[in-house]
């Protein structure tokens, strides 16, 4: 493996994801797999990665006030037992890669297609809608090992519960506690982590540290949001289409 080139993409994947308000795990995982890294390390190692950077995220938005409690407990609510429940399930590889590249197409129409609300045009959210989708999005993220915020930020644009930066609030602290209980499960079946973890986690830290301060307060984020999608689309192709 080429750490060298490596590390320069999980810094850069890191950075990009914090400052529109993910934890990065999808981005992650994908850059493990094109890696050749074994999937049963991936999930964990990617899930651990995702605490630290999501946390540096909430952190940076909450302090702007972009937080909508309400909203973020209700999703929250199912999501954590179901992201639970999908970390004790094992896909096979082939699945699990077609899986995870499916869902980075997620992002990649919510940054290209999906703009944000304007404060007159943002509704009130519905909690039941917000109760079955942070069920479905929690047992998904489980499964794959990720945070879920890939999963329902296009979800919460799209139904004008919140704004962009609103969104990124709600989705870095949805990320965190998703991936606190999708580590958990996988905790009852054991795990494996990569015998690099602790230097993915200094690069990774430092990458979302820099994106999510500069996200949160300094820089515009089309142009950040239009760079991580197509990286996310690169990456997508390549599970799909080119992986074993």
């Amino acid at each position: 493996m080429q750490f060298e080139l490596f590390y320069f993409f999980l810094f850069i994947l890191a950075f990009l994801y914090a400052s529109v308000g993910h934890g990065g795990a999808s981005g992650y995982l994908a850059l493990m797999a094109i890696y050749g890294i074994a999937p049963q390390e991936m999930k964990p190692t990617a899930l651990v990665l995702n605490l630290f950077v999501s946390l540096t995220s909430f952190i940076q938005y909450y302090r702007g006030h972009y937080f909508k409690r309400n909203l973020f407990l209700m999703v929250a609510i199912t999501s954590v037992p179901m992201a639970f429940i999908g970390g004790m399930i094992t896909l096979e590889d082939h699945l699990y890669k077609r899986l995870l590249g499916l869902l980075l197409l997620f992002p990649v129409f919510r940054f290209f297609f999906f703009r944000s609300p304007a404060e007159d045009e943002l509704k009130p959210y519905n909690s039941y809608g917000a109760l079955a989708i942070g069920g479905i999005v929690g047992l998904l993220s489980g499964m794959i090992g990720i945070g879920g915020g890939i999963i329902l930020s296009p979800f919460l644009i799209l139904l004008k519960w919140t704004d962009q930066k609103q969104t990124a609030a709600i989705s870095a602290a949805f990320i965190f506690v998703n991936s606190l209980s999708g580590l958990g499960g996988m905790l009852t079946k054991g795990v494996s982590f990569n015998a690099h973890m602790w230097g993915y986690i200094a690069v990774a830290f430092l990458g979302g540290l820099l994106g999510a301060y500069l996200g949160s307060k300094k820089l515009k984020q089309d142009a950040l949001k239009y760079v991580l999608a197509t990286v996310l689309f690169v990456a997508a192709y390549k599970l799909l289409f080119t992986s074993a």
